[in-house]
């Protein structure tokens, strides 16, 4: 599509547009980023055979289509960069120190939940599933590692478990020759062994009432997801968090991330290794002799 073909977005549709979004979503686009939606949208008002952005924002808010539409703007607008063993210091932290204290604490029932959320094409949780692997002490535990993002895309992608060089960036030959399989293309496919941890699935961050059928979870992963939504979104995502994590659990964040002026329901807690917020084990209430 050439320039002269790009139909204009006006920036009060635009803001339209980017609060119905930020509704559905909690992802915000600032003003910065009308040029962005203008270009990245054009092709589906083409699609949808519409004159203008207001017909489109009629189309989101009204139509029958909105749903299916909801997912082509998530995949087209959504940012997906994401590698194995990515942030190693925290890695680190979760294997050395969060992982031990899960085996002690939950060494009666054997079970360990872990949500990986916005989990993209995947290197995160099979990261994670490599990292309980090597750690040992587990082989008749009930592991399980549920892998959510918004984007079907990116989840079709996780699924299949097939990755290009760029996704190794960091990973050290050792895993690679353990938990990978050559393709033909030069490509390497996840291992059934990594694979058979994880379970992915579509899920909305800000759909409170889907949110709640997680079940409670040991350890949530949530690295570099907030940094696209706004305040609101954010305090709305952390509550969510809060009823999810079992008392004593662990939430990891990118490190660029930050809960302290949203949310007082963590604790800071430094480890060895790397900072982590972990949702404080209630005390028992005191009881009052008569």
């Amino acid at each position: 599509m050439f320039e002269e073909d790009i139909i204009p977005l006006p920036t009060d549709v635009f803001r339209l547009i980017r609060d119905f979004l930020n509704e559905y979503c909690g992802i915000y686009f600032d003003d910065n980023a009308k040029y962005k939606l203008e270009h990245r949208l054009n092709r589906r008002l083409e699609i949808h055979h519409l004159k203008n952005f207001r017909e489109y924002y009629r189309l989101l808010k009204y139509s029958e289509k909105c749903s299916d539409e909801l997912k082509h703007i998530l995949d087209i607008l959504t940012v997906n960069e994401t590698y194995f063993f990515r942030e190693q210091n925290q890695l680190q932290a979760f294997r050395d120190e969060i992982l031990p204290q899960l085996q002690n604490k939950n060494k009666d029932k054997k079970t360990i939940n872990i949500w990986s959320a916005g989990c993209s094409t995947g290197e995160e949780p099979y990261t994670i599933a490599m990292l309980i692997l090597e750690k040992g002490g587990f082989n008749d535990w009930d592991i399980n590692i549920f892998a959510s993002d918004i984007s079907q895309r990116v989840l079709k992608v996780a699924r299949e478990g097939v990755y290009q060089k760029n996704s190794f960036r960091t990973m050290s030959m050792y895993f690679i020759k353990k938990y990978f399989h050559a393709q033909p293309n030069g490509s390497l496919k996840i291992s059934d062994k990594v694979k058979k941890f994880v379970n992915f699935s579509n899920l909305n961050l800000v759909d409170s009432p889907k949110l709640k059928l997680m079940g409670k979870m040991d350890v949530i992963f949530c690295r570099n997801v907030l940094i696209y939504f706004n305040r609101n979104a954010r305090k709305k995502l952390i509550e969510n968090f809060g009823h999810i994590l079992v008392e004593g659990g662990y939430l990891l964040l990118g490190h660029s991330e930050s809960i302290i002026n949203i949310s007082t329901d963590f604790a800071i807690q430094y480890l060895r290794n790397d900072i982590v917020y972990q949702k404080p084990i209630r005390k028992p209430e005191a009881t009052v002799s008569k």
